[in-house]
């Protein structure tokens, strides 16, 4: 009888499948945050947490495992010496999926896939989400009063 194994296939076959959870990991220990498909942040979830997982032994075996799914020296490094330092104590969770909107050209479920001690806290003009209309607003009415004001 057929056995469902656990792990998403993605649309792609095996090696493809292998190489765009490695691109996402390595973008992930680089950048902190990125925006995926909700399916794809999910499985890379399942990778990095393994990864960081192991890089917490902070062994050279370690590093060299971490190697053969992570080619990316920059993304190594950053991962044995920010990453594991930030999350030494944290019994695993590292990871952190908010879910989006959908995607506009396709309607696609989309994600936020972001490690859980490196979020930022938003700007104050991010926080309301709305700008002073007159510095968006080239030809507006306060920036018009604002020019006659200061020439006159």
């Amino acid at each position: 009888m057929r056995k469902v194994k656990p792990a998403r296939k993605l649309g792609r076959t095996a090696a493809h499948r292998k190489a765009t959870l490695s691109n996402l990991s390595t973008q992930l220990l680089v950048y902190k945050r990125i925006e995926t498909t909700e399916a794809k942040a999910k499985e890379t979830r399942r990778v990095v947490e393994k990864i960081i997982t192991k890089a917490r032994k902070g062994t050279v075996h370690a590093q060299r495992e971490i190697f053969k799914d992570i080619r990316d020296k920059q993304a190594i490094r950053i991962l044995f010496e920010e990453i594991v330092a930030k999350v030494g104590t944290r019994q695993g969770g590292y990871t952190r999926v908010i879910k989006l909107a959908p995607r506009f050209g396709d309607a696609a479920k989309m994600a936020v896939i972001e490690l859980v001690d490196y979020q930022e806290a938003p700007s104050a003009s991010q926080k309301t989400g709305k700008q002073d209309r007159a510095k968006r607003v080239k030809g507006s009415k306060k920036t018009a009063e604002a020019a006659v004001s200061v020439a006159g």
